[in-house]
């Protein structure tokens, strides 16, 4: 770890344990120094779902010649506190009512592995017809940009297999789910792709092209998986399932004592043991697409991998991993299938309630509506649900994502659109107690409303209200001195007024000011806090 060297400050001081300078200044230069951490010395926490289903044959500490992604792309993750995540493709379709798939709640490709084998072949044929003619990369990173995201995610291929993209790694065998029998196996040549459809437009490439237009970071989500492709079975929650392969889900699942009547076994069709020729033409065709992302569409900052491959094939697929890393030295890979190998990881549907005992970057990933992807009759959670989770995201250190789908056009709810334009109005005005600050492990909060984010040379202290102050906003972890300045962002920046009670500091909220959705105090100090 690198020498650091602490400066005496006379700014402002945490109450209680911390109440001395020298003691506050040791909170503060965890937060400049601290949050830097050694890659080699990322690992999961244990409690996360993704991790314990690949833990058993992953091994915990990467190979010694594996290299992570370097310091400076750790804290370029770190800076980035927002961000959108799409889930678009061919299953969008089923978010209409009136679709040929009608579902009661659209959940995205999930939906395939509950329908019948006629539904499916069905599923599979829609491609025939994907024009979403609506679609304009230009106007949805304009959006972003107004919303106040610094990344965005987008959804390559997903589970079902169908590519976004112009993928040459074509499927050489799949399943044909309509054979007036079982399901049967039988050959094929297709990329399965978005160049398939009458569309025959590459959207990935028109999206990374756009985003870099509008300073936004890429996020290419992949999944290992890949439902369309039967090379790829029997691994994750493949419908195809082989009678004696058992790769980690089985396992998985035989350790949650599911029985015959389970959901697992509902979904799957049981066909021959995949050979040799291909389990190694499943793991070319996996590494072939990896390569085409990484090396047809310029720098990319992350890749979002999904699911897994099982056992049987780890030594090949951390070979591919290397491989990557040798393309792009700074991507930032997701963990999932790939447990320390990975750069970040991402609590799906919840924030953290505390900061994470880990110090690999993590990012919440979280639908806006009720799903990912799109259904035309969905509901949202809001402007100031969005707010609420960025600003508590970034007080325990972490990243927040906003989910939403695009209709089958390339359209987005007109609703979500509103309501993330809404938190970006908030985020122009108070991104700087957002983006690029840093948290403090201990003193992140302040009670239920308040929580604390750090501009990273300790010269700064915002504390951000999630509800409007009853007058005064009271802080009982904090004590000013008389240098002090407060000022209330978004506000006119003026500076307002604030007494110190004993270990109480009380800011005075000035009476005109109107609703918001968060209130953010930037405190000023008098020194920064350096790392030598």
């Amino acid at each position: 770890m690198n020498r650091r060297k602490l400066l005496t400050m006379s700014g402002a001081v945490l109450a209680g344990a911390l109440s001395d300078a020298d003691a506050f200044s040791r909170e503060r230069r965890e937060s400049r120094c601290t949050n830097s951490h050694n890659a080699s010395q990322m690992r999961l926490p244990t409690t996360d779902v993704h991790y314990q289903w690949v833990q058993d044959y992953v091994e915990e500490t990467p190979d010694a010649d594996y290299r992570h992604a370097s310091q400076a792309a750790l804290d370029a993750f770190r800076d980035l506190k927002f961000g959108v995540r799409i889930h678009w493709g061919i299953y969008s379709i089923l978010g209409q009512p009136k679709g040929p798939l009608p579902f009661s709640e659209p959940n995205g490709p999930w939906d395939f592995l509950e329908m019948s084998n006629e539904q499916r072949q069905e599923y599979q044929d829609l491609y025939r017809t994907w024009n979403p003619t609506e679609f304009d990369a230009e106007q949805w990173m304009a959006l972003f940009s107004r919303s106040g995201a610094k990344c965005f995610a987008f959804t390559t291929k997903h589970h079902d297999g169908f590519s976004m993209f112009d993928t040459h790694a074509h499927v050489q065998r799949r399943v044909n789910w309509g054979a007036s029998s079982d399901p049967c196996l039988e050959d094929c040549n297709l990329s399965y792709s978005i160049m398939d459809t009458p569309f025959h437009r590459d959207v990935v490439r028109e999206l990374c092209d756009a985003a870099r237009r509008y300073g936004i970071r890429i996020d290419l989500y992949f999944s290992h998986a890949d439902w369309y492709d039967a090379d790829f079975r029997p691994y994750a929650f493949h419908p195809l399932q082989t009678p004696h392969d058992s790769p980690v889900d089985r396992d998985f699942v035989d350790k949650q004592g599911w029985g015959p009547e389970s959901r697992f076994n509902r979904w799957a069709a049981i066909v021959p043991d995949a050979d040799a020729e291909e389990v190694q033409r499943m793991l070319v065709r996996h590494r072939k697409q990896l390569h085409e992302l990484l090396t047809r569409y310029g720098k990319i900052d992350m890749v979002c991998f999904d699911q897994w491959l099982g056992p049987r094939v780890w030594a090949q697929l951390k070979a591919t991993i290397k491989e990557l890393r040798s393309i792009q030295p700074d991507l930032m890979f997701r963990a999932r299938g790939i447990g320390n190998y990975g750069d970040y990881y991402t609590p799906e549907g919840f924030v953290p309630d505390a900061p994470e005992n880990t110090d690999m970057p993590w990012m919440t990933i979280y639908p806006l509506g009720n799903s990912f992807s799109y259904i035309e009759s969905d509901s949202f959670k809001g402007a100031k649900w969005i707010i609420d989770n960025v600003v508590d995201a970034a007080a325990k250190g972490g990243n927040f994502m906003a989910g939403i789908g695009a209709d089958p056009t390339g359209k987005f709810h007109p609703t979500a659109i509103a309501q993330l334009e809404e938190a970006g109005a908030w985020l122009r005005r108070n991104g700087e107690a957002i983006y690029a600050t840093r948290h403090l492990r201990t003193r992140w909060k302040d009670g239920e409303n308040v929580r604390f984010t750090w501009r990273k040379d300790g010269t700064v202290l915002y504390a951000t209200s999630l509800k409007r102050p009853a007058g005064k906003l009271v802080l009982h972890s904090v004590r000013a001195r008389p240098s002090s300045t407060v000022t209330l962002l978004g506000h006119g920046n003026t500076p307002v007024n604030w007494t110190q009670a004993d270990s109480d500091l009380l800011i005075e909220l000035p009476h005109d000011i109107p609703d918001a959705l968060a209130y953010t105090f930037k405190v000023t100090l008098e020194s920064a806090v350096n790392c030598g």
